[in-house]
């Protein structure tokens, strides 16, 4: 048994059972991930994989459970290397955030620049995606740290803490109707076309609830992944706007106007989110230590150990 069975049984899974891409993704050939598969079998005695001919439909039952173990001893394997890294060369290195868009683009940069003021020779990898594959890049062990609104906090594999919270507000073109009234309603919000979030981004989802509850239905004519796109086009006319209240800068957006909601919307909360069992470098504390001084290094390293059930609000 060695690393490169394991990573291909793990990778194997990945790439649904495809060994043209598994053999692609790990530099090898197909014959090899296969030749590696049946030494890896016979060695162990059963049949990991659930075949028809040639082809892997899926895992067998002591398939699933050796997938278990796999991801654990890659995991470790991998923190073994970040150890050895952190006292080697405890100021070098390379920090990978996933995110996405509005937390890149809004929340992320002060902190971002405190942390190359203090960690200059860090490489920061900044991956902008949707929340679902923000999950997938942390489960894989391709980010250090996920920052984002949805999804995130339903993974039993990740920890998540509170980075911090906003709600949702509305912006229309100068000189809109809408512009100078009081006490704004959803009813009022609702007789404009709307532009906003796509599903499963920024706090979409209780936008949706918002109106559902109110027995109103929205006439929403364009959905974007971004606020900057959102705001584009109400400049150009197509509709009001609703955006993350942190998305509105009012030395930017001259061409709009930023309506008072009130509470109209629910309260959102960004989540910070990192695997459990994975070995962090102390720049990434830091990172996180900067995203809110109250999540110091003992109180994450204390919520990543798998067996701690901990009130992280």
């Amino acid at each position: 048994m060695n690393f490169q069975q394991l990573r291909i049984i793990r990778e194997t899974v990945r790439r649904n059972f495809n060994l043209t891409e598994v053999g692609n993704a790990l530099a090898t050939s197909q014959s090899g991930v296969s030749k590696h598969i049946l030494d890896l079998e016979d060695e162990l005695g059963i049949e990991l994989f659930v075949r028809k001919g040639k082809r892997l439909l899926g895992l067998t039952e002591p398939g699933k459970e050796l997938l278990i173990i796999v991801e654990r001893m890659l995991l470790d394997a991998k923190n073994i290397k970040q150890l050895g890294e952190q006292f080697s060369q405890s100021d070098k290195g390379q920090l990978t955030i996933a995110t996405t868009h509005t937390q890149a683009r809004y929340a992320l940069p002060n902190v971002v620049s405190q942390f190359k003021q203090r960690f200059p020779k860090v490489h920061l990898a900044l991956h902008q995606g949707s929340p679902h594959e923000i999950v997938e890049m942390l489960l894989e062990g391709r980010a250090d740290i996920g920052i984002a609104t949805e999804a995130i906090d339903q993974s039993p594999e990740l920890v998540t803490f509170p980075y911090y919270s906003w709600h949702h507000t509305v912006v229309v073109p100068k000189g809109h109707p809408l512009e100078g009234k009081k006490k704004l309603s959803l009813e009022d919000i609702a007789e404009y076309p709307i532009v906003t979030y796509h599903d499963g981004f920024t706090g979409r989802k209780s936008v949706d609830e918002t109106f559902s509850k109110a027995g109103i239905t929205p006439d929403i004519v364009m959905s974007a992944l971004d606020a900057d796109v959102i705001k584009t086009y109400v400049e150009l006319g197509l509709g009001i706007g609703i955006i993350a209240s942190m998305a509105y800068q009012e030395d930017r957006d001259t061409k709009l106007s930023l309506l008072d909601v009130g509470d109209l919307f629910e309260t959102n909360t960004t989540r910070i989110a990192l695997r459990k069992g994975y070995f962090l470098r102390g720049f990434a504390y830091e990172f996180i230590e900067l995203c809110s001084p109250k999540l110091d290094e003992v109180k994450v390293k204390a919520a990543l150990k798998p067996e701690t059930d901990l009130d992280l609000d």
